[in-house]
C-alpha cells in the first residue's frame, strides 16, 4: 500500500494571494489576523533548557527521555485532571501536525478503512485519512458513524479549532462507547485546552486550572484508556512553534506501536527540544501569562467586532473568533467575500471554507497579533 498522491490538493493557505495582496495595499499596513502563529518571546524558562542541552552530540531517545515523559504524565494530573496517565505510554512528536497527518498511515490504515472527523474542522485530518488511502467522514453526532464495522478512527477536537467549541463529558463518552462497540481508535486533539475564556471551562482564577475536559478524563474513560489517544502541543501556550514540540499520550499498546513504527523511521523530537519540553510543561506559570495576554487581545476584538456587526459564535477557547455577519440578509455571504471586506480595511482573516463546506459563512480571526497590531485591527473593525 502506498500514499496516495496529494501533488494537485492545494493547501489552502496558498490559495489566498489575492485578499493577501488586497489587505497589504492599505496605506497602513497589513494587519495579519489569519494563520494562528505566536508572535509573543518564548518563555525564558523553555529557551534556558534549550541552551543547556544543546550539547546534543547522541541521538536522543525516540521514546523521550523518562524525565520528559514524566513531566508529561504530572502534566495531566495537575493540569487535565487526569491523574492516571502511565509516563511509558506517552510518546513526543515533531509538533502536532505531523502527528494528525501521518497517524491513519502509522495506524496502517487503507482503502476501505473510514476516518471520521468534526464538520468544521482543521483540514489535515481529511488529509491524514487521504494520504492513507482511507476515507474521510466529516461528522458531529456519534449517531452518524455508531455501528460501523469499517470506522477505524475518530478524531475529537476540543476546544476546536476553528470555532473554539468545547465538548464536554458526555459527548466525549458517547464517542468513546460508540468507538469501542466497533473497535475504533479514537483521538483528541487539545492542542489549546490551556485556552479557556468562558464559563463553564474559564478557571476561577487567572492562574487556576483549565476545566475542558480531556479525552482521557476518567469521567469519559470509564478507568481505562484503551483504544484512546490525545495529541497535544506547546506551540501556544508556550510559544514554542519553532521548536516543533509536542506529544501523544494514552494506550500504552498503542503508543507502543507508534513507537516502533517511529523508531525505523527516524521520526525523532531533537534531545533539546525534549530538554524544553521538559522545562515547559513544569512551569505554569508562563503559561497563565501566555493566557492573560491572549485574553486582552480578545477582550479587544471581540466587541469591535459585535460593534461591527458581525456576530461571533463559539470561540469558548482557543486562539480565534469565529466570526460572521450579524445581519439575517447577510447569512448568504460566502467565506472568501468576508475574508475580502476584511481585506479592504487591511486585515488578513482566514474563510471558514478552508475548515469544511460548513464552514462556508464565516471567517477564522487570529488573537495571534502584537496588541499595537490588535490595536489597529480594532479602529479598522469599527471605522465606518
Amino acid at each position: 500500500m502506498g500514499f496516495a498522491d496529494l501533488r494537485h490538493l492545494a493547501y489552502p493557505w496558498d490559495t489566498l494571494t489575492d485578499v493577501r495582496a488586497t489587505a497589504r495595499a492599505h496605506p497602513d499596513g497589513m494587519v495579519d489576523l489569519s494563520i494562528g502563529t505566536p508572535v509573543d518571546p518564548t518563555p525564558g524558562v523553555v529557551r534556558e533548557a534549550l541552551a543547556a542541552a544543546s550539547d546534543a552530540h547522541g541521538y536522543p531517545l525516540t521514546h523521550g527521555t523518562p524525565v520528559l515523559r514524566e513531566a508529561v504524565a504530572a502534566w495531566f494530573a495537575r493540569r487535565r485532571a487526569v491523574p492516571d496517565v502511565d509516563p511509558a505510554a506517552v510518546l513526543p512528536t515533531i509538533g502536532s501536525k505531523e502527528l494528525v497527518g501521518l497517524l491513519p498511515s502509522l495506524l496502517r490504515l487503507g482503502p476501505g478503512d473510514v476516518v471520521v472527523h468534526p464538520r468544521i474542522a482543521y483540514p489535515t485530518y481529511d488529509v491524514g485519512a487521504r494520504l492513507a488511502g482511507a476515507t474521510a467522514l466529516p461528522a458531529d453526532d456519534v449517531d452518524e458513524w455508531a455501528g460501523r464495522s469499517d470506522v477505524r478512527l475518530v478524531w475529537v477536537n476540543s476546544p476546536s479549532n476553528p470555532t473554539g467549541a468545547v465538548a464536554d463529558t458526555r459527548h466525549l463518552r458517547a464517542v468513546v462507547e460508540a468507538a469501542r462497540e466497533v473497535g475504533a481508535v479514537v483521538v483528541g486533539d487539545e492542542c489549546y485546552a490551556e485556552l479557556p475564556w468562558t464559563a463553564p471551562w474559564a478557571p476561577e482564577h487567572a492562574a487556576g486550572t483549565s476545566r475542558v475536559p480531556s479525552l482521557l478524563d476518567p469521567r469519559v474513560t470509564g478507568g481505562s484508556h484503551e483504544g484512546l489517544l490525545v495529541a497535544y502541543s506547546l506551540s501556544k501556550q508556550s510559544n514554542v512553534a519553532g521548536y516543533r514540540a509536542a506529544f501523544v499520550a494514552g494506550d500504552p499498546v498503542l503508543v507502543a506501536d507508534l513507537l516502533a513504527t517511529r523508531k525505523h523511521l527516524g521520526m525523532i523530537v531533537p534531545a533539546p527540544v525534549q530538554a524544553a519540553v521538559t522545562a515547559a510543561l513544569a512551569d505554569d506559570a508562563h503559561v497563565a501569562a501566555q493566557r492573560e495576554t491572549y485574553g486582552r487581545r480578545r477582550a479587544a476584538l471581540l466587541p469591535a467586532l459585535e460593534a461591527a456587526r458581525y456576530a461571533v459564535d463559539h470561540s469558548e477557547a482557543g486562539l480565534y473568533l469565529w466570526v460572521r455577519p450579524a445581519d439575517e440578509a447577510e447569512r448568504g455571504v460566502g467565506s472568501r467575500e468576508l475574508a475580502r471586506r476584511f481585506a479592504e480595511r487591511g486585515i488578513l482573516v482566514g474563510p471558514g471554507e478552508f475548515y469544511g463546506s460548513a464552514g462556508a459563512g464565516h471567517v477564522r480571526v487570529a488573537l495571534t497579533a502584537p496588541d499595537e497590531s490588535i490595536a489597529a485591527a480594532v479602529v479598522r473593525i469599527t471605522s465606518s
